[in-house]
């Protein structure tokens, strides 16, 4: 089994047919037919019904191409690794974030670490914690930001945020009249919940159960910022992570605090054996101030509710 094969593999699983593989590496379309029949030997797996003169892939292929597509992705980032290290040597950072502090408490972080002025570069992504997970271990970042609803065993984390959950709505949800939001209140209105696998929804559905209640859920999904960005077009209320609830205060986005203390925590992840960088040590100095002065204005926005 040839590496050259199964690129050839993975370029038709992605462009659907043999002439656009073709196109895109640059080869004959018999070239790639060859390719295909030689992996399907070597594996001696089918990998594509031919209907029509067409190649549909299969459910093993469908199976082999996830494999395929982390093997890539593996190798594409040793090559990105390899070009930042030609253009700014070890001044490169890479950091990793899950959404909730992804979308506005890290640029405003970045920003306040001034990369410019350190002659620093710098590689920051947004992912899900799984995969924040997955590249700390793999070594791929300096250190990430991650939800608590995985276990970090074999890495080194520390707690870096633990804030109540706040509830959003739109300004006009009968909801805003309150200066706190109540359990019974969760169950009587629409519900935008995060997912079931979420460690905050988990904890909401404990000390409602306690209570005898249950959350009526019109929807779920994944991120706090689409709980705001659905709240604001009238869809429900929902609970979120406070420091991204901030972020949409300005766009009409109503926060009121919950009686039920319901945690949202975030975890920073270190490979164990990887001792940190000056720069991502300084960043990580600049998080903490910047982090000092979300929660100040997560505060004093809270207090404004409370006094309407």
């Amino acid at each position: 089994m040839e590496m050259r094969d199964i690129e050839v593999f993975r370029a038709v699983m992605r462009a659907g047919t043999t002439s656009k593989a073709a196109t895109l590496l640059g080869v004959s379309q018999p070239a790639v037919s060859q390719s295909i029949r030689k992996l399907e030997g070597a594996s001696e797996l089918r990998l594509f019904e031919r209907i029509r003169g067409r190649l549909v892939p299969t459910p093993e292929a469908q199976a082999l191409i996830v494999e395929v597509d982390r093997c890539f992705a593996g190798f594409e980032i040793i090559e990105h690794r390899i070009r930042s290290l030609k253009s700014f040597g070890l001044g490169r950072l890479a950091v990793a974030s899950f959404p909730a502090l992804g979308t506005g408490f890290m640029p405003r972080a970045i920003a306040a670490f001034d990369l410019a002025s350190r002659r620093a570069h710098m590689s920051f992504q947004i992912m899900s914690s799984r995969e924040v997970l997955q590249q700390v271990s793999a070594g791929q970042l300096d250190f990430g930001l991650m939800a608590d609803e995985l276990s970090v065993a074999g890495l080194e984390h520390s707690e870096f945020l633990s804030v109540p959950g706040v509830i959003v709505m739109r300004r006009d949800h009968p909801l805003t009249a309150r200066r706190v939001i109540q359990p019974r209140d969760l169950v009587e209105h629409p519900f935008i919940a995060l997912n079931p696998e979420d460690a905050s929804r988990r904890r909401l559905e404990q000390a409602l159960a306690k209570e005898g209640k249950a959350i009526r859920a019109v929807l779920e999904t994944p991120y706090s910022n689409s709980v705001c960005e659905l709240a604001l077009r009238g869809v429900g209320m929902g609970m979120v992570h406070p420091i991204i609830g901030l972020d949409y205060l300005e766009r009409g986005l109503v926060m009121r605090p919950l009686s039920l203390d319901i945690r949202f925590t975030g975890l920073l992840v270190f490979r164990p054996g990887m001792p940190l960088s000056e720069n991502a040590k300084a960043l990580l100095r600049v998080m903490r101030i910047q982090m000092d002065a979300d929660l100040k204005a997560l505060r004093h926005a809270l207090s404004k509710a409370a006094a309407v």
